[in-house]
């Protein structure tokens, strides 16, 4: 299984402000920090806004913050919120599987789906930042603009 692009950022969106020293980053300086386009910075940071795990405020003194439901909301909600819910494998698409009424794996995938998210139910955002993550993740927000990520 592999997530969408759009998932992973917004894991370490939430990461990254979780251990933010400065108390509102900028979208542009999440970004930036975290080697990423703006554009998809900014749609992803839209979504978890929506989902209320983050505040956003735009303008002076405006910022990124984590609301209390993001700083424990579980991986697996979140995960599942930017998957959509999607199946593993396409069976009805332009070219439909000529198995599709009689076949099981449609519904083992699924299942196999769900463990995957029900693994990752229980883990919060908090259990991610800690060390050695949690140092790392500060010092790559403690860095000069402009110097590379190494």
């Amino acid at each position: 299984m592999r997530l969408l692009r759009s998932t992973d950022l917004a894991l370490r969106i939430l990461m990254r402000l979780a251990v933010s020293t400065d108390d509102t980053p900028a979208t542009r300086k999440v970004a930036e920090d975290m080697g990423v386009p703006y554009t998809h910075a900014a749609k992803v940071v839209a979504e978890l806004q929506h989902q209320g795990l983050l505040d956003a405020r735009r303008g002076r003194g405006g910022g990124l913050a984590l609301t209390e439901r993001g700083r424990t909301a579980s991986v697996g909600a979140v995960v599942r919120a930017f998957e959509s819910g999607d199946e593993v494998v396409e069976c009805e698409g332009a070219t439909p599987c000529p198995l599709r009424s009689d076949c099981r794996l449609r519904g083992v995938l699924r299942q196999a789906q769900e463990a995957f998210y029900a693994f990752l139910d229980p883990i919060t955002l908090d259990q991610l930042i800690t060390d050695p993550t949690g140092p790392v993740l500060l010092g790559i927000s403690l860095r000069p603009p402009g110097t590379p990520l190494s």
